[in-house]
């Protein structure tokens, strides 16, 4: 009999078998695709040579994870490149607020208005950023805080609602930027909790940067998976899991599914009936002729490229989204243009770049246009930069990953209570009613991202079941 056995090999379930594995106990891990990775993954969707990632290609939260910075994972082929800003957020004039490793360079290009008020709001956390990320991503109620007064004082700041933190800001530069930051987990601006968000990605950014992984997101997944192979762990891909019984006997079962897959592979009945999921959004990858054309200078040399031209507009999209169930007209982009600092993603001379805009949860509408509409906004000339692309809504997402239930990238929803609190209101969120089955997807602390650290937390609940066993 196994110890234990993973269903879902995305960064989660990757890093609970690893981690179990670690401690010597027997692990096999389970994939209905045919390759892992989960979101963390890497194909040629468009022409030969065009290396594109389905999901998520910028790592704010992975290169800054205490799951992955424990692991040995640059020996299996790892490397983090990073552009020479991690962030531009482009505004209709031609101008770029941007998002540095830089605090000084970030809070100059906010004016001399806001410039004070940036470096106010994130100094207090800069030389803390290890501690406080390992705090506030740590197994809920088992690891006391390390410095409980600077996560106290994050929390003062973070778990109000943006739009007050926005306060702080007198022009429109800073405003702009912090709601695009919010605006990477679909929260409407004015929800519990969401000035962490934006927090978080901007003190990532400062300490750690927004890197890509070098030859696509697949290097993270292959090199969780490789580690895991030398630990003596078992991957099986191509394996589709319908029920507990089509697993082999096992002391726990630990799933990176969505809730609603697991009640139903369990036979959990409605014990997440409650759980939400949000908006979804509609992708494309594209192929191009040559570097996008933005107007702004600053986004060339920015990795990631936030597009709305005021926080007023980035609002408005994600209420269209997320309250008034329709696809929004102009529509809050976040794009990310690997291939600026990794010339192995395309041939030479070649680009690869991908945008997607929130829609209502599965939407089966095309937002082509708008999107592109958007980006000739700020980049003049786009349309005609195009090789080809890859389009992908709702239920394309959810075909490609079970786990984006109605195209929700998340795994469920982050508003309310439920940004902290998921996928039930439960001091053991792993736990499920099963004692040997827990869930580490990223429907659990401390939510979305390719960071591991759902799949970290659950792997600690499971091995002090193990050993109590």
């Amino acid at each position: 009999m196994l110890d234990a056995v993973v269903v879902g090999a995305g960064p989660n379930g990757l890093t609970a078998a690893v981690e179990l594995a670690r401690r010597g106990f027997s692990v096999a891990l389970f994939e209905a695709k045919g390759t892992v990775g989960g979101g963390a993954r890497t194909e040629e969707l468009t022409l030969p040579g065009f290396r594109h990632d389905p999901c998520s290609a910028a790592h704010p939260l992975a290169v800054s994870s205490p799951a992955f910075r424990g692991l040995p994972l640059e020996r299996y082929g790892l490397e983090w490149l990073h552009p020479e800003l991690p962030m531009a957020h482009p505004f209709p004039d031609g101008t770029a607020a941007v998002l540095s490793r830089s605090v000084g360079e970030t809070a100059a290009s906010f004016g001399p208005r806001d410039a004070g008020a940036y470096r106010r709001l994130v100094t207090p956390f800069l030389h803390r950023w290890d501690t406080l990320v390992r705090d506030f991503m740590s197994l809920p109620l088992t690891a006391l805080p390390r410095d409980p007064v600077t996560l106290a004082r994050f929390g003062l700041v973070g778990l109000p609602p943006s739009t007050w933190l926005a306060r702080r800001f007198r022009d429109e530069r800073a405003r702009t930027l912090f709601a695009g930051l919010v605006a990477h987990v679909m929260a409407p601006l004015s929800g519990f909790a969401t000035s962490a968000i934006g927090l978080v990605f901007a003190l990532a950014a400062h300490t750690r940067g927004w890197p890509v992984a070098r030859g696509g997101s697949q290097a993270i997944s292959d090199a969780l998976a490789g580690h895991l192979r030398d630990l003596g762990g078992a991957v099986h891909t191509d394996y589709e899991v319908k029920r507990l019984d089509d697993l082999p006997p096992a002391r726990a079962y630990v799933f990176d599914t969505s809730p609603t897959a697991l009640a139903r592979i369990a036979g959990f009945g409605d014990h997440y009936a409650r759980y939400r999921y949000g908006p979804g959004v509609f992708k494309i990858d594209y192929a191009l002729d040559g570097p996008v054309p933005w107007t702004a200078p600053e986004a060339r040399r920015a990795g990631t490229v936030q597009i709305g031209a005021d926080s007023a507009e980035i609002g408005a999209a994600l209420r269209a989204a997320s309250r008034e169930k329709r696809a929004p007209d102009a529509p809050f982009l976040i794009t990310v243009q690997p291939s600026v600092v990794d010339a192995t993603r395309a041939p030479d001379g070649k680009h690869v770049f991908w945008a997607y805009g929130h829609v209502p949860h599965g939407w089966t509408g095309d937002l082509t246009d708008a999107i592109e509409r958007q980006l000739e906004r700020f980049a003049p000339g786009f349309r005609d930069r195009v090789l080809a692309r890859a389009t992908a809504g709702p239920p394309e997402l959810a075909a490609r990953n079970a786990n984006y239930v109605g195209g929700d990238i998340a795994t469920g929803a982050v508003s309310g209570l439920q940004t902290l609190l998921r996928p039930k209101l439960s001091l053991f969120p792993y736990a499920t009613p099963h004692p040997a089955v827990f869930i580490c997807s990223q429907a659990t602390p401390p939510g979305p991202g390719v960071h591991g650290m759902p799949g970290h937390n659950a792997a600690k609940a499971v091995w002090r079941r193990l050993r109590q066993t």
